[in-house]
């Protein structure tokens, strides 16, 4: 129904609002003052045009025109000042809660969200919004009342001629209000064009190298000037739109200035009115146009506003992250391990589940692999175990607590994870290695941890050390240096249970084996989780756990799986088979 959607964006209006009524308020009252004395200026004038008629000089009148002039381009001013202000504080503000809120998102989500759309939205509809409150809500109600003021005033001068101006304004109006109808469905289209732009151009520029290696310039390039295509018309069907407006307010001023002056001119040669009447009425009359204009920026304002607004309400409505009421466990006899999965299913589709039934125990000390072809479930359990996702059904437990029960920050804090592609943020490594880590690590503790990952030649050959930038996603390092950061980035977190994708992969031999015994010396204070794909991982490992398809098919060492398990054997025997160990 038209009417419950005008009601639903008059609802995110006022929460919109809420907070800087004061503001807008004072903004329309300056507004207002400006336009109180500019509709005495007309009114002073015609008396000075009638006493300049009957040969005085009204000087007194003059030097009250000249401070009715400057006050009023000080209350106008100020109200701008005022009107930026509440606009700037309010996109912060706005723009805040919406990153705050993105980043607490769960990560299912993003598996269906584009990501430059979501930028987009924080970014350019935020912009937009503030152009709905800053430059439109105050002017808007200034308008309506400034119009008010002004017939009335109109029709104190000379009634006849007011029925003649708003017989001609009436057809402008109508016309103006055709067009706003259509502006709020063209401009929730602009805006959504402009995050389909963003969001190809975030996908090209983020996969950069893959799209030059694979000679995909020009259909990125393609895919991108189709959504710039899109973007253009929608914009300019919206320019369009608008701009019908200033023409028909502009034909109807001019109009009845017309016809006041031919009607007018006939009332003065009869008598039925003064000059300086007249002449007042006119100038009355130019100051109409300004409140209309108002209103109907401010109208317009509101249409694209409500879909800018529209499109961050759909963000602030992703379900987020959120911590259940802590449960009171009962005491245990003996150690809980430090990770356990029972019973677990899960899918990113629901009828594909990945796991199914998946049973393991994580002691508190000690090196574990998981094995298995690719796609067999190792990373998707990598992520139930870091809460990325939850379970369908059965139970993840950290200490022998449930870990939806569990508060996010402290599981996280317990669990940590370095990702397969070793992601780093634009930077300097040493933010890099100390991020989530927290103030309290000494630069004792860094360089021993620096020590055992391989880091410390690195550091060395670094221009300006650990200050040096890695450059955007850390590419300023190559592949097996990235993989290190990540390790020794998660080791400085301390938490309890580290899990690690793969963390040879990207390593020359010598790194390898330095890994290797950092690995062996961390597994002695925590316990370790590894993806492996290499033997020496394997070997070194306190126990293996075998996975395919969503199950654990086999546990036990590396001697003891090539004596008991044929699958194993199998893996073991094809270093080229996809996912051998």
């Amino acid at each position: 129904m038209p009417g419950s959607a005008d009601m639903a964006r008059w609802r995110d209006l006022r929460r919109l609002t809420r907070g800087y009524r004061r503001w807008i308020a004072l903004a329309a009252g300056l507004s207002l003052l400006g336009s109180a004395l500019a509709l005495a200026q007309p009114l002073l004038a015609g008396r000075a045009i009638d006493a300049a008629a009957g040969g005085r000089v009204p000087w007194p009148v003059l030097g009250a025109l000249a401070g009715l002039f400057t006050a009023q381009a000080s209350a106008l001013a100020l109200a701008r000042w005022v009107q930026a202000y509440t606009g700037e504080t309010m996109t912060r503000d706005l723009r805040r809660q919406v990153t705050a809120h993105m980043l607490r998102v769960r990560l299912s989500v993003f598996d269906h969200v584009r990501t430059g759309d979501v930028i987009a939205r924080a970014c350019g509809d935020t912009t937009i919004v503030k152009t709905l409150v800053a430059q439109s809500l105050g002017t808007g109600i200034a308008g309506v009342a400034g119009l008010v003021a002004t017939v009335l005033l109109l029709g104190w001068l000379d009634r006849w001629l007011l029925i003649l101006v708003v017989l001609l304004f009436g057809v402008a109006i109508g016309s103006l209000l055709v067009v706003v109808g259509r502006l709020r469905v063209a401009s929730r289209a602009a805006q959504a064009a402009e995050g389909t732009l963003a969001a190809d151009l975030e996908r090209a520029l983020g996969g950069v190298r893959t799209v030059r290696a694979c000679r995909a310039e020009p259909v990125e390039a393609a895919r991108i000037d189709r959504s710039a295509g899109r973007a253009y018309l929608s914009n300019l069907r919206m320019a369009g739109l608008v701009a019908l407006s200033g023409p028909t307010n502009d034909l109807a001023v001019s109009g009845a200035f017309l016809a006041v002056l031919m009607v007018g001119s006939g009332r003065v040669a009869a008598g039925e009115t003064s000059l300086g009447r007249l002449v007042a009425f006119t100038l009355a009359m130019t100051y109409l146009s300004a409140p209309v204009y108002e209103i109907f920026q401010a109208v317009s304002a509101i249409q694209q506003g409500s879909g800018a607004l529209h499109r961050i309400n759909e963000v602030l409505a992703l379900p987020v992250e959120r911590d259940q009421p802590v449960a009171v466990v009962p005491m245990q006899r003996r150690p809980a391990p430090v990770l356990e999965f029972r019973d677990v299913w899960f899918g990113y589709h629901p009828d594909r589940p990945v796991l199914r039934g998946i049973r393991f125990t994580v002691p508190d000390h000690g090196l574990i692999a998981l094995v298995g072809p690719s796609g067999a479930g190792k990373s998707t359990v990598f992520a139930l175990a870091e809460r990325f996702y939850e379970p369908d059904s059965g139970s993840v437990l950290l200490h022998g607590r449930d870990v939806r029960f569990v508060p996010y920050a402290r599981h996280r804090a317990a669990v940590g994870l370095v990702e397969q592609d070793c992601p780093l943020l634009a930077g300097t490594l040493r933010e890099n290695l100390l991020y989530g880590a927290g103030p309290s690590v000494t630069e004792h503790e860094l360089h021993r941890v620096l020590t055992m990952t391989g880091l410390n030649a690195v550091v060395a050959a670094l221009p300006a050390g650990l200050d040096t930038s890695v450059g955007e996603r850390g590419r300023q390092l190559s592949g097996g240096q990235r993989q290190r950061v990540a390790i020794a980035r998660c080791l400085l977190a301390r938490p309890r249970l580290i899990l690690l994708d793969e963390p040879t992969a990207h390593l020359d031999p010598d790194g390898e084996r330095a890994l290797a015994v950092a690995l062996r010396e961390v597994a002695a204070v925590c316990a370790l989780v590894v993806i492996a794909h290499r033997f020496s991982t394997v070997h070194a490992a306190d126990r293996v756990l075998v996975i395919d398809d969503g199950v654990v098919t086999a546990a036990g060492t590396h001697d003891e799986l090539i004596d008991s398990d044929p699958y194993y054997r199998r893996l073991a025997a094809d270093p080229l088979r996809p996912g051998a160990a």
